[in-house]
């Protein structure tokens, strides 16, 4: 895993997941000449030109020279994607697709042969938190995936964050509900604490501080405590005291079943994302 050569990718489709690997690894794991782009905008092409990458407005013999395949285009043209790509397939490309959607026997099967599925696939799923090397991202292998390539792929993933192996496709839809699209409800209920500060009389400055430090002191204090979140909850819960009366309020409207009801609908639309996707 130490050699340059060992890391040297492509990715298709260089927008801002591509972009914020490519911050993680380029001069880290391996050097901006090992990296090849291929990107239809031209702008974009222009900010990776500028990190000394190779680059390319379509798929090209220069591909097969890049035994890592990244694809992270729109999942809605991925499959004229990977058709494009295809020709420069050698036998020890390892393809890692980052599309919501596409699930794993759908890609095998765009990019292998009939009756012949590609099996050096790694479908991922990261988080927008990505961008500034705090994500998280769910990884399922396919069968044919070695120890070794695994090992890679996990390697890519954690110059942007953690990294969590799961065992199909159900699973990375669970992972999208979860993680995928969880900095939204994260963001929303930011909004909620920062709009209730305001109407109790905190600036809109005092308010975004507050909400910031309290949510990123709280994950922080439940990632390093050894007690699980409902033991953290309740020492911050006096009886009768001012948590107590917020909690009642959350526990009336049942916050609980509001959240797990959210995650079953983003899994939902995965599996329904699948489905059309796949034709």
């Amino acid at each position: 895993m130490s050699t340059h050569q060992e890391l040297k990718l492509a990715f298709i489709g260089g927008g801002n997941m591509a972009s914020a690997l490519g911050a993680g690894l380029i001069g880290k794991r391996c050097g901006a000449q090992d990296v090849h782009v291929v990107d239809i905008d031209e702008n974009v092409l222009k900010r990776w030109a500028e990190q000394g990458v190779s680059t390319a407005s379509q798929a090209d013999e220069t591909l097969g020279n890049h035994r890592v395949w990244v694809f992270a285009v729109k999942p809605q043209v991925m499959k004229e994607t990977v058709a494009a790509c295809k020709p420069f397939l050698r036998d020890d490309t390892l393809a890692i697709s980052i599309a919501a959607g596409i699930d794993s026997d759908t890609f095998a099967q765009w990019l292998g042969e009939p009756g012949q599925p590609w099996t050096r696939l790694v479908r991922c799923m990261p988080n927008t938190p990505s961008l500034v090397g705090a994500g998280i991202s769910g990884l399922c292998a396919a069968k044919g995936v070695s120890e070794q390539d695994r090992a890679l792929a996990q390697q890519l993933l954690r110059a942007v964050g953690e990294v969590v192996w799961v065992d199909n496709d159900q699973q990375i839809d669970a992972v999208t509900a979860l993680s995928g699209s969880g900095p939204a409800y994260v963001f929303l209920f930011l909004e909620a604490l920062i709009q209730g500060g305001r109407q109790l009389g905190l600036s809109e400055a005092q308010a975004r501080q507050l909400a910031l430090a309290t949510l990123s002191g709280a994950t922080e204090l439940a990632s390093l405590s050894p007690e699980p979140p409902s033991v953290l909850r309740e020492r911050v819960t006096s009886k009768g005291g001012t948590t107590a009366e917020a909690l009642r309020v959350f526990n009336e409207r049942d916050f609980v079943a509001i959240v797990q009801e959210a995650m079953k609908a983003s899994y939902n639309r995965a599996s329904e994302l699948s489905v059309e996707l796949s034709k």
